[in-house]
């Protein structure tokens, strides 16, 4: 549980701790590959290793989650056929009865996320929870992923807070030891991600398996 009388603000990271990592999953690993051995004229197998070996050399690089960059490489309406299968993006379990709990505290709560400001809005509109923060921000502002160097400094310049007195929820390991080395006191990974894959285990910070468990009283 965290200490939230000594929390002032609340951070929460969108896929894979908010929503379900399902979806990216499935857009990334199988219906972008499906697109571009259909555009390209490739076997379904050697579209799925092009876009594995693309997306590992940009891997920990806000290139990985920028849409206007994989639309570029991959030629392909990324954003467009996020929007076709929209209906699959889900909020996780217990989600909005969190964030209506802390909308009626006066602690600052944020969407701090790695998405491209275009895969946000798409997200957002979809699921209807934004206006549960007090800020929703992407990466892309700042020019860093959130696991860059100086990412969570930088941030100051959108959002003010005390890293002492700040929780970060995020299902990302390199994220949450970046937040840990600028100082973020209180961090909590998710255990489960993606609802339709295993368990994944952090030995370093607590994990949240359901936000039922961290209900503020």
């Amino acid at each position: 549980m965290p200490p939230w009388s000594d929390i002032d603000t609340i951070m929460f990271d969108m896929d894979g701790t908010l929503l379900d990592l399902h979806f990216d999953n499935y857009f990334w690993q199988q219906l972008i590959p499906m697109c571009y051995s259909d555009k390209h004229g490739m076997s379904h197998a050697a579209a799925i290793e092009i876009v594995r070996c693309k997306s590992a050399e940009r891997r920990g690089t806000l290139d990985w989650y920028c849409l206007d960059y994989w639309k570029q490489e991959l030629e392909l309406d990324i954003a467009g056929l996020k929007t076709n299968v929209k209906h699959k993006i889900n909020v996780r379990p217990n989600v909005e009865e969190l964030l209506q709990k802390l909308k009626l505290s006066e602690k600052r709560v944020l969407l701090v996320t790695n998405a491209h400001p275009s895969s946000l809005q798409i997200k957002m509109e979809h699921t209807g929870i934004s206006h549960y923060f007090d800020q929703c921000i992407s990466s892309h502002t700042l020019k860093l992923a959130k696991e860059n160097h100086g990412f969570w400094e930088s941030l100051q310049s959108l959002e003010k807070y005390a890293p002492k007195r700040t929780v970060l929820f995020d299902d990302s390991l390199p994220v949450l030891r970046q937040a840990r080395r600028e100082g973020i006191k209180h961090l909590f990974g998710i255990e489960k991600p993606d609802s339709k894959r295993p368990v994944v285990l952090m030995d370093e910070f607590e994990q949240i398996a359901d936000f039922s468990q961290i209900m503020p009283s």
